[in-house]
């Protein structure tokens, strides 16, 4: 059994990795952090593991020494204390943007400052199994995603490997738990509830994961609007396409290219009120659900996918990585298929 710690366990990713470790069969989690709450049930700040969880949290500076560390603190802090983490777990997994990124000069341009820790970004393996699965075999370190980053990720590569791919311009739809636990101006209720509000219309850091993962210099481009939502990423792609195509060579491109992949489903169907990917549907989950409609020019290709911020876009791709990690069956602990309606 693999003891397992939850470093920054009060936020909502931490008590996402909670309800999903508590249930996993080849990982105990012994220790979770916050400042804020320690020596308090976990329950205090994840309702939802009240009487399923008898876990407190505890300091920080009383973190102790087990196997796997996994890390859900600010843009920043990792980096900065490396070398500490790293001296408590033999494997970490490290959920900010801290080492997502393989190069120092991509890092200082999108996150505005050098590297804390640049020697150490090499050590990482990005912790997307769909493009990282052998590097995630066995690996000691591995970064967390940009959920934003995975939805654009998992949509475009199909086109981008096939080499179909001209241009896309995105516009992505984000629920508030994408901004975490603390409250800020843009969270107060009154300015939250109801709001269709972009507030990153161009250059979103995640852009650099785009960058890094589709290996590619060509006009891509999203914009990011917080809508009345929780819960969820929802993608909406014009892409537009280097040669004429129909329906069934889209289908055979995304069937091809994720067919064997346990947690990318394909939606696009002709009846039924949920004929394209929604984020609701996917609330919960692992899964990133991908559908498409092609318009008749046979050119402007029309793309729709959705996952879970918390899920696919931070703690479930985490669990699926650590299942990699220690060659556990990649899907364990994270079979919930989520609830309707």
């Amino acid at each position: 059994m693999i003891k397992a710690g939850i470093v920054g366990g009060s936020g909502y990713t931490g008590g996402e990795l909670l309800r999903l470790l508590h249930f996993h069969p080849k990982v105990e989690v012994t220790q979770i952090t916050s400042r804020e709450h320690a020596g308090r049930y976990a329950h205090i700040a994840h309702p939802n593991m009240r009487g399923v969880s008898s876990l407190k949290f505890v300091h920080p500076d009383t973190l102790g020494e087990c196997d796997l560390l996994i890390l859900a603190l600010p843009h920043g802090t990792v980096a900065r204390n490396i070398e500490h983490y790293a001296g408590l777990a033999r494997k970490l997994i490290d959920l900010s943007a801290d080492f997502r990124l393989n190069s120092a000069a991509a890092y200082e341009r999108w996150y505005g400052e050098a590297h804390p820790a640049e020697t150490w970004l090499e050590r990482f393996v990005y912790g997307l199994p769909e493009i990282n699965r052998e590097r995630l075999q066995g690996a000691d370190f591995v970064s967390g995603v940009g959920c934003n980053a995975t939805a654009v990720n998992l949509a475009l590569r199909p086109l981008v490997c096939a080499g179909l791919l001209e241009r896309a311009m995105i516009e992505i739809k984000v629920g508030s738990s994408e901004g975490g636990n603390k409250s800020n101006a843009g969270s107060h209720h009154p300015v939250r509830s109801g709001a269709v509000r972009t507030y990153k219309a161009t250059g979103h850091r995640h852009m650099a994961e785009v960058q890094m993962v589709l290996s590619c210099d060509l006009p891509i481009h999203f914009a990011v609007t917080a809508i009345e939502m929780v819960r969820g990423v929802h993608l909406l792609a014009h892409c537009y396409l280097t040669e004429r195509k129909d329906e069934r060579d889209i289908w055979r491109i995304y069937r091809a290219q994720y067919r064997d992949e346990p947690f990318v489903r394909l939606v696009s169907g002709k009846l039924g009120l949920h004929r394209l990917p929604e984020p609701r549907v996917v609330a919960g989950t692992n899964f990133c659900d991908i559908g498409f409609e092609l318009d008749e020019d046979g050119r402007h290709l029309v793309l729709i996918a959705a996952l879970d911020n918390l899920g696919k876009g931070a703690a479930g791709s985490a669990v699926q990585s650590l299942n990699l990690m220690y060659g556990f069956d990649e899907t364990t602990g994270l079979e919930f298929p989520g609830i309707y309606p």
